[in-house]
């Protein structure tokens, strides 16, 4: 059974910054890919709020250069899905994970970095426009949709601040919202009433995403008359929540009660030595690029104080 000083779970910002940071410390990490290699960013057409790109890059584009980077410090990067994680309680073992339900590897450090999947509502049409008028985050595509007119589907707080978000940049934003009420805090939902662009339509269903090649509008159903109308739009943002990818997790890391993992203030340190949460997988709150890589940093860095905090310790019992 292979045995290695790093394995890192997952390819975003968070894994491939975790990556960079531990092959330079000779950690000689693994990085597996999952399922979607480079994580959320490959659905973006464009990034333009990562330093370093003054003319923007597409999110494809950008995760290729950090897999670049990670590979000529070293790292080994393998396309393959951990589908099981069993982890030592005690420091300096080795921790047991299986990849494709198959193949078992050690590592002595493990460094989360799977993300979060944005829910969406289904439909095809959304899925056909998704990164040509279709996104799931307002902060990272708005800019592109200024001077435009955008929909918002959503009733909690992500929908509420995504749309007083949009508002300063667009002229008019269409707020969608099931039921008949938010689940919003009230002071969200104040603030959306009190933005005066912002148009609320309660009891609206979305039915289709319109548009050839980018969104042209929306078509939308009241569900308690039956009525459907189209609603002008370049914009369609999806705001009902995201999905932390933890699951083979649970029962031996802590987390919140929607999935999120709780790393100790300050730190990326789980509930188990030596693995180390970062990016979307333990962040519900900022959700960028940019903050997913540098927690990735934080991982690697307190993976190497805790590989050398271990080898001290054996020495001196030695």
């Amino acid at each position: 059974m292979e045995r290695h000083d790093c394995i890192i779970i997952g390819t975003g910002p968070a894994g491939y910054t975790a990556a960079i940071y531990a092959a330079r410390a000779d950690l000689k990490p693994v990085i597996y890919t999952g399922l979607e290699p480079g994580g959320q960013l490959t659905t973006t057409t464009e990034v333009e709020n990562f330093p370093g790109y003054p003319e923007g890059i597409t999110g494809p584009a950008m995760m290729e250069d950090l897999k670049k980077q990670a590979e000529r410090f070293g790292t080994d990067v393998r396309f393959g899905m951990i589908t099981k994680a069993e982890f030592s309680k005690t420091p300096g073992e080795y921790h047991k994970l299986t990849v494709d339900e198959t193949t078992e590897v050690l590592a002595k450090t493990v460094i989360i970095a799977t993300g979060a999947t944005a829910k969406y509502l289904g439909l095809d049409s959304e899925k056909r426009l998704m990164g040509h008028g279709v996104s799931a985050c307002a902060i990272c595509d708005g800019f592109f949709f200024k001077g435009q007119e955008v929909v918002v589907v959503g009733a909690g707080d992500s929908a509420a601040e995504e749309a007083t978000y949009l508002a300063k940049l667009c002229p008019k934003v269409t707020l969608l919202v099931r039921k008949d009420h938010f689940k919003a805090s009230k002071i969200m939902e104040e603030r959306v009433h009190k933005t005066s662009n912002i148009e609320v339509m309660l009891n609206t269903e979305t039915v289709e995403v319109l548009g050839e090649k980018t969104v042209s509008g929306v078509r939308v159903k009241n569900n308690q008359t039956g009525e459907e109308s189209t609603v002008a739009a370049e914009g369609f943002f999806v705001a009902i929540g995201h999905k932390p990818n933890t699951d083979i997790f649970k029962g031996q890391l802590d987390m919140d009660e929607t999935g999120y993992l709780i790393a100790k203030a300050g730190t990326a340190s789980t509930n188990m030595p030596g693995v180390f949460a970062t990016g979307d997988a333990q962040d519900k709150i900022y959700r960028q690029a940019i903050t997913a890589a540098g927690s990735g940093c934080m991982g690697a860095l307190e993976a190497e104080r805790y590989l050398q905090e271990v080898e001290e310790e054996v020495e001196a019992s030695a």
